[in-house]
């Protein structure tokens, strides 16, 4: 796979394939770390002197232009991060976006309108796929991949693209890439996992990979009330996937069978209902043993003693992989187990990896310094599935 240091980029149109999806309240950027991930590349490009087109998509919106998913508020942090004017194209392959690229000069940058405005990025059909990619790829000479949070979507800016231009991966993806293969190529163990976040059924994959190369599995969030009723316990109004229940009790007799160990929640933070996450009114929290959960109350959050157990679990670990929230991190009241793992993987000498997504913010909204890390990931899915050993469409096309 070809670099950015491979391509001679002074006076070419080079188009990147950045993941500025970042989280809107209105116009406001409430969290702009993958755009911050996105500058280095572009910085890179533009001081080679090259005309660079960065394009992304932004939220679902369903082939057609929506303000809601407008890129706007993106082109102006870009701009402030660059320290730079980001021309701002409001199509994305129209005559607007046409016209914004013939006036970039030479060390210049454009951001493209939100390219699911058009039904053919994420279309299924080779064919719309394809002629969308036509026109994108009429604005460029040259092609980045750097958008690591999309590379597992077959979309036509991610993987018709490249086939239609010179292309290489951007240092974005190449960073990426260089960490996870620590985690799946000669990992130092023990290797444990931390995964949270909602629903089981989102990591049933990873689950069943990681059986095979993980010493110790770590769950919380709501995906762990699915566990937790897997091995018998009343979860009261708890998220639960009660179809996959039996899958679970699966992974608990194979992680038995082959010596993995699965840490569940020995207690939990709960309430008689979900909080307001607007207005952080107080959730009236409780905390309970996590194998009697009564009915009128639901986990919100892994409790104190879970989070000594947590801390336990990893303050040996060598590698460490976190993938998804311990609660509802974004109140107050049940923040704390996401804050424990995360000062957890702190207090680690393991080489840690948050897996993107909502962990990724958790870290910056709770107020964690990103350096003190050893890799946070921009690719939730897109890291999941790799740890699967699936074959990522987009890296796929970036292939020589």
């Amino acid at each position: 796979m070809k670099t950015i240091d491979d391509l001679q980029v002074a006076g070419q149109r080079v188009f990147v394939r950045a993941d500025l999806n970042v989280p809107l309240d209105g116009e406001t950027i409430t969290d702009d770390g993958r755009i911050r991930a996105a500058v280095p590349t572009i910085t890179k490009l533009l001081e080679r002197g090259a005309k660079v087109i960065v394009a992304s998509h932004l939220g679902r919106p369903k082939g057609a232009p929506d303000p809601r998913f407008s890129l706007a508020p993106v082109a102006r942090r870009l701009g402030e991060l660059l320290g730079r004017q980001v021309a701002f194209a409001t199509d994305t392959v129209e005559e607007n976006a046409r016209a914004t690229v013939a006036a970039l000069g030479d060390g210049e940058v454009a951001l493209l309108e939100n390219l699911r405005f058009n039904a053919g990025e994420t279309s299924k059909d080779d064919a719309e796929r394809g002629a969308f990619a036509d026109r994108l790829a009429a604005l460029a000479d040259l092609y980045v991949g750097d958008g690591f949070g999309a590379v597992h979507r077959k979309h036509a800016s991610v993987y018709d693209l490249p086939a239609r231009l010179p292309h290489a991966a951007g240092d974005l993806i190449a960073a990426e890439l260089s960490v996870l293969k620590k985690l799946t190529e000669d990992v130092k163990r023990p290797y444990a996992v931390v995964l949270g976040g909602a629903k089981v059924s989102d990591k049933l994959g990873v689950i069943d990979h990681l059986l095979e190369k993980a010493d110790r599995i770590l769950i919380g969030g709501g995906m762990a009330y699915t566990f937790l009723k897997a091995q018998g316990h009343e979860v009261g109004g708890s998220l639960l996937q009660e179809d996959q229940v039996p899958a679970v009790q699966d992974y608990l007799r194979r992680a038995k069978a082959r010596g993995v160990e699965f840490v569940l929640p020995v207690d939990v933070v709960a309430a008689s209902e979900f909080p307001d996450l607007k207005t952080k009114a107080p959730g009236n929290p409780r905390t309970i043993p996590a194998d009697a959960i009564p009915a009128d109350l639901q986990g919100l959050d892994v409790g104190p003693e879970t989070r000594k157990l947590y801390a336990s679990k990893l303050a040996d670990a060598a590698t460490v992989f976190w993938n998804g929230p311990m609660g509802v991190f974004e109140h107050p009241d049940f923040a704390e187990g996401t804050r424990a793992v995360a000062q957890a993987l702190l207090d680690s000498p393991a080489f840690t990896v948050v897996g993107g997504g909502d962990s990724a913010a958790a870290v910056r909204i709770l107020g964690f310094d990103e350096n003190a890390f050893g890799h946070i990931s921009t690719g939730g899915g897109a890291s999941l599935e790799y740890l699967e050993g699936k074959t990522l469409p987009g890296l796929a096309a970036l292939e020589d």
